[in-house]
């Protein structure tokens, strides 16, 4: 056998065995429910979010008076 053959043999069975690896995609699993752990996990992150959120206001109007102070002050 000719060097060019047994390339051509070769190239041609990697190429049988690469389309005989592809299949055919699995369809996507059914909606899980959700797991509770997760749930309170979310929960627990949230929270001080909300807290931090909650007040937020607050810093803002206090720091607002305290720059109207500073400028009434002259400074």
């Amino acid at each position: 056998m000719n060097p060019s053959r047994i390339v051509s043999t070769l190239a041609c069975a990697a190429l049988c065995c690469a389309l005989g690896a592809c299949s055919k995609p699995q369809p996507p699993e059914k909606e899980r429910p959700v797991d509770p752990q997760a749930t309170q996990m979310h929960d627990a992150i949230q929270q001080p979010i909300q807290k931090a959120k909650a007040v937020e206001g607050a810093v803002d109007e206090g720091a607002q008076h305290t720059r109207d102070a500073i400028d009434a002050a002259g400074g």
